[in-house]
């Protein structure tokens, strides 16, 4: 991108991007004054003039010197890559870069840069709220669902209205809602102090005496509930790739299940066995996966409750929910899977050992009962290390939830030489993302497998949940150059958040009905990010439908588009999201 014609807001055609041009790369939103501050320069003419950091408030250079050449390393289509050092700039304003004629956009020095972003980000979660939706000021699939594989005959009608839409499109899933909830719990636990009270449990602009935050994890919790009836049922995803049949409003969803457009859906039982309508079944053989971060979810929100909302009763509704869910896990140790119908594609996940073992150490956090805490060991030491991090690609959703919030949350009450092996397994895959991303300029330390930048996040959070185990802060660096990743400092030059900076480059053209239909923003949304060129080329159904204005910045390995038709980068996703909120809470200073 041609950055001083960008801050007009205009989009210039790669074909038209001058051969002399000079690219800045930077978080566009802005930085806290002791973070580290690196901004990524390139082109392919060798730049042998000074950079300047200007202060917009005085038009006043601040920092002005020669850029430092990065050998041995690039990203593609670029001869030269410089960086721009000013991590001891600390005073707080408005800043920006300039090289010659080209100019960085706006951004922040500012403790309090990142105040605002997680309740920003909260914005998309109700966008995506099942039900009534706030959005649209419209109830959506208010007849969901008739039961599939349940223990009472198919097609009996159960309500599990209520949830969030996963992502682009209509379907609901326990397996990422579960995940969504239990993580704004602990951002909440982490950083109680921070999040603003603007609207109310339904969404409404105007306070309700409640943190936002809770009133969203409890829109989670309260479908949570719907999907436990009877204390050896749980109920794991609501529709099907039935649903992919165009752009529609969800609260005028076309869809067909078998009864009828906009009439019911399928509600999937969890019975630990490979499921599927049609022709593509799922590889399950348990329920533990969903079962331990369903009871990670509801112990954290019983003690939240208890604690922080005096709602005895709710809290001990929660309770009870967490330890039924926890044993239909304990006697069903294995993973369901996310279900398809006419589509190969589906959430496939092999893990389950760190959602028990995050279930257990909740509850036993929460009751002090000694079960808990030899349960939440015994899975600990079976999960170890393993997960996506060091790994050059996996299935999709395979090591789900990407962060093991298990090891953190048994940190607290382990015996002390558990709690070494628990930091010790952080760090050893926080080191293997680490060496990943020295190969690279951007020093991005993620595989470019679908949903990358839900890895990103992950990362993120590892890091700093890593730092509060131990007081190590040998990778903080390394965690804000994954955050400065997300929100500009990238090939594209683009933040990965809908409308995130409010004046800056990010996603417009997003894989979402709302946009598509309506025109409309989904501010907040974290679309999915990079992939492997290999992934984009042969996933189904993958077009382009206008031309690439990233074109200039795609090389054979990895591409980003920000295009309506490719679900596979820029489709915004309701976890990724909920993961983001803790993520960028690590930034907030109270």
């Amino acid at each position: 991108m041609f950055l001083c014609l960008l801050l007009a807001g205009s989009k210039l055609p790669a074909a038209d991007i001058p051969q002399n041009a000079v690219y800045i790369r930077i978080n566009q939103l802005g930085y806290l004054p002791q973070d580290s501050k690196v901004a990524i320069i390139f082109s392919n003419t060798a730049l042998k003039r000074k950079i300047l950091l200007i202060n917009k408030k005085t038009g006043h250079p601040v920092i002005s010197f020669a850029l430092q050449k990065i050998s041995g390393k690039s990203w593609g289509n670029f001869a030269h890559y410089y960086q721009f050092d000013f991590s001891g700039v600390r005073e707080e304003g408005t800043y920006f870069i300039r090289s010659g004629e080209d100019t960085s956009y706006h951004f922040l020095i500012d403790r309090h840069a990142y105040s605002k972003i997680p309740d920003r980000l909260l914005e998309y979660m109700r966008q995506q709220q099942c039900g009534y939706n706030p959005f649209w000021d419209q109830v959506c699939h208010p007849l969901d669902g008739r039961v599939m594989y349940a223990p009472i005959p198919d097609s009996t009608f159960i309500d599990v209205s209520g949830g969030w839409h996963d992502a682009g499109d209509d379907l609901k899933y326990l397996l990422t809602g579960s995940y969504a909830t239990a993580v704004m719990l602990l951002a909440y636990e982490l950083q109680p102090g921070i999040f603003a009270d603007s609207h109310d449990e339904w969404g409404h602009s105007w306070s309700n005496g409640t943190p936002d935050l809770l009133d969203e994890a409890g829109w989670g919790l309260n479908w949570m509930h719907k999907l436990h009836p009877h204390p050896e049922q749980l109920y794991h995803q609501v529709g099907d790739d039935r649903d992919h049949v165009g752009w529609k409003y969800p609260f005028r969803d076309s869809s067909d299940y078998g009864w009828g457009k906009s009439s019911y859906r399928a509600a999937y039982f969890a019975d630990g066995k490979a499921q599927g309508l049609g022709p593509y079944k799922s590889k399950s053989d348990g329920v533990a996966n969903l079962a331990g971060r369903y009871a990670a979810a509801m112990a954290i929100a019983a003690h939240i409750w208890q604690n922080d909302r005096h709602d005895t009763v709710y809290s001990q509704k929660c309770l009870r929910a967490a330890k039924e869910v926890y044993e239909l896990g304990k006697k069903r140790e294995g993973v369901q899977q996310g279900n398809s119908y006419g589509s190969p594609y589906r959430y496939a996940e092999s893990t389950w050992a760190d959602d028990m073992e995050w279930g257990a150490a909740e509850l036993y956090c929460l009751t002090g009962e000694r079960r808990y805490l030899e349960d939440a060991i015994r899975y600990a030491h079976i999960i170890g290390p393993d997960s996506w991090m060091g790994k050059d690609t996996t299935n999709h959703y395979q090591y789900y939830p990407f962060l093991n919030a298990g090891h953190f949350s048994l940190h607290g009450v382990a015996p002390q030489e558990m709690r070494e092996q628990l930091a010790a397994w952080y760090a050893e895959g926080i080191e293997k993302c680490y060496r990943k991303s020295r190969d690279n300029v951007f020093h991005v330390g993620v595989p470019f497998i679908w949903c990358s930048n839900n890895l990103v996040v992950a990362l993120i959070a590892q890091c700093y949940l890593y730092e509060k185990m131990t007081g190590d802060t040998r990778y903080h660096k390394f965690m804000i150059e994954q955050r400065d990743w997300l929100l500009g400092r990238n090939p594209w030059g683009t933040s990965m958040f809908v409308g995130i900076p409010d004046h800056g480059e990010s996603p417009q053209f997003v894989h979402a009905s709302t946009y598509v239909l309506a025109g409309r923003q989904i501010t907040g949304g974290l679309v999915d990010g990079p992939v492997y060129r290999s992934i984009f080329s042969n996933l189904k159904g993958l077009f382009l439908s206008k031309p690439d204005e990233f074109s200039a910045f795609q090389t054979d390995y990895v591409v980003y588009h920000d295009d309506v038709a490719d679900y596979s980068t820029n489709e915004p996703t309701m976890d990724g999201t909920a993961a983001a909120i803790l993520a960028l809470t690590v930034f907030n200073i109270p």
